[in-house]
């Protein structure tokens, strides 16, 4: 516990030096609360650690040198952050940048046309060699149901049942397809 005298040299040396030594603080910290604490904080070292200097110590060069120190580890602390929220900006533009050169590059038809195609040819291996070959006479060649008959030597009946069946396929393969055209239609 401190005696009477001990609190009252302590009042003394803070009322005595407390201005001077934030306005020094200040004068490289440029914020006046910040300042301010880091000037109690240096005082409060010095009353905490002052048993351990000698008898001839000049007291307030050692508390303007902990606050010089102070000061150094704030302004070193905040050349860091800012570094770092620098470090954090560019990443974004870059980022951003990126994104901006992908969307200009991005081409929705062709991205659409190269999965409908990769999707269509799965759904054309799917189907038997005859099923297949009925429709894409019909779908690719536009050939009508009774060319096509009589080229396989089937009946038109014959035609549609295969066609119907490879529009089944190709329904179940581009369901997920259609979908989202329809969202980017709407």
């Amino acid at each position: 516990m401190r005696t009477t005298s001990e609190i009252k040299a302590f009042n003394k040396l803070f009322a005595d030096y407390q201005g001077l030594f934030v306005r020094f603080a200040n004068t490289y910290i440029n914020d006046k609360d910040v300042s301010e604490d880091i000037v109690i904080e240096g005082i409060m070292y010095y009353w905490e650690n002052k048993d351990k200097l000698t008898s001839d110590s000049n007291i307030p060069a050692y508390i303007l040198e902990v606050i010089k120190h102070k000061c150094l580890n704030y302004l070193r602390h905040i050349r860091i952050r800012e570094d770092v929220e620098q470090n954090i900006r560019e990443h974004h533009h870059r980022v951003n940048n990126l994104r901006i050169a992908t969307l200009e590059a991005c081409d929705p038809e062709e991205l659409f046309s190269i999965e409908a195609q990769q999707l269509i040819n799965e759904a054309l291996k799917l189907m038997s060699d005859k099923t297949r070959q009925i429709f894409i006479m019909s779908r690719f060649e536009n050939k009508t149901y009774s060319e096509i008959a009589e080229c396989f030597e089937l009946s038109e009946k014959s035609v549609e049942y295969h066609i119907s069946k490879a529009l089944k396929i190709m329904r179940l393969k581009l369901k997920d397809y259609i979908v989202t055209l329809l969202f980017f239609i709407i």
